[in-house]
């Protein structure tokens, strides 16, 4: 389900996420009291360390929730969505994943904006690795949504190693959405998506349609350019002299 009664004039990838059957199962929440503070939805959500053990995280996530969210952490500026696995695959132990958020007020545009600023993975314990987060931010009042998040150089939104531990893992999200921040009714807000307005393919349409119009412009004005000559040869009369200096 998702929140509808929110207003706003938003000139900044907005879209509407209301489709009712897009969620197969409940997102995962975490609470503070009686209210919720963190929403949490994925499709597929696995991983795989050393390029070889699997780990798929989805039914432990949000349909049996074997999982622990008792050290996340909510508040008005920083969110931290940790996630706890006991023995998710055979050699591992324990798996946390933790999702950082932060609430900032921005001058250029007037409101406040929650980014996802980094994803963090501690295998068993002592194994730290540390992932940067490219374009993941939404209004502070909206949730963000991605069709798809992860390690992959040809996701829309990235997770970038920021040291070498992380090198060792992969990262696989599908249909992320996220909030962090200003839930009401403990629902999603409309969404804010990862695809802007000037995809690869509008870039390289309009590079193209330039490209023929300056063509087209440079002909015209070639056409143009043509002159006729001021005097004609009479077959009847004297052949005509030109001067070389016309």
């Amino acid at each position: 389900s998702r929140r509808t009664d929110v207003v706003g004039e938003l000139r900044r990838q907005l879209m509407a996420t209301e489709e009712e059957d897009s969620l197969s199962y409940p997102p995962l929440n975490v609470t503070t009291g009686n209210d919720v503070c963190i929403l949490f939805y994925a499709s597929n959500f696995s991983l795989k360390a050393n390029s070889s053990v699997f780990i798929d995280l989805t039914n432990a996530t949000f349909v049996t929730q074997n999982v622990d969210i008792s050290s996340s952490e909510c508040s008005d500026i920083n969110t931290t969505l940790s996630l706890k696995y006991t023995k998710p695959v055979n050699g591992i132990s324990s798996l946390e994943i933790r999702f950082l958020m932060t609430n900032t007020f921005y001058g250029g545009s007037a409101r406040n904006w929650s980014t996802l600023d980094s994803v963090e993975i501690v295998q068993d314990g002592e194994k730290f690795a540390k992932f940067n987060v490219s374009v993941i931010s939404a209004p502070a009042e909206y949730s963000f949504h991605c069709q798809l998040v992860g390690t992959s150089n040809l996701y829309p939104a990235r997770l970038i190693p920021s040291n070498n531990e992380a090198k060792n893992w992969d990262v696989f999200i599908s249909r992320l959405q996220i909030q962090g921040f200003n839930i009401e009714n403990n629902q999603f807000s409309y969404a804010s998506d990862c695809t802007g307005f000037f995809i690869p393919e509008i870039w390289m349409g309009l590079v193209t349609s330039i490209l023929l119009l300056w063509i087209l412009a440079y002909g015209i004005h070639m056409i143009m350019q043509l002159t006729t000559n001021s005097r004609f040869d009479d077959p009847k009369g004297p052949a005509l002299s030109v001067p070389q200096t016309e």
